[in-house]
């Protein structure tokens, strides 16, 4: 959808940690720590695929398979910014009624059907009204 329409479709990436799962937060501050190495989205989709085998170790592992500055990506998971900005996005999440991930919304609007044509349906629905 974003290659489709580029000039009226835009990505909003929200952390929402389970609570339910005990490295949750701490792979969401990894993925942010590897945002700053420009590996955001490769380090997400590692932790996705990984996600019943999640510890420090586990974490290590990725970022060494990314070729992350290890040393850099510790340091850069203790910045409090980051506990913050997850802080935020979980309390905005609450406020419109995640309770689980993944959720997508379209201009505000939960999408249900989460496949490309549901999304596509929706993305147009909310293009035609605009205009």
């Amino acid at each position: 959808m974003l290659d489709k329409y580029p000039n009226e479709v835009k990505l909003v990436y929200k952390n929402f940690p389970l609570q339910n799962h005990k490295f949750a937060v701490k792979a969401a501050k990894a993925a942010l720590a590897a945002n700053a190495q420009g590996k955001y989205w490769d380090f997400h989709d590692h932790l996705y695929k990984n996600y019943i085998n999640l510890n420090d170790l586990k974490i290590q592992e990725i970022a060494k398979k990314l070729h992350l500055d290890l040393e850099r990506l510790n340091k850069d998971m203790k910045d409090p910014a980051l506990q913050r900005l997850i802080i935020r996005d979980v309390k905005n999440g609450r406020e419109i009624g995640v309770s689980g991930v993944p959720a997508v919304f379209v201009n505000g609007k939960r999408l249900k059907n989460r496949n490309l044509q549901g999304f596509e349906q929706m993305i147009v629905a909310e293009l035609k009204r605009r205009r």
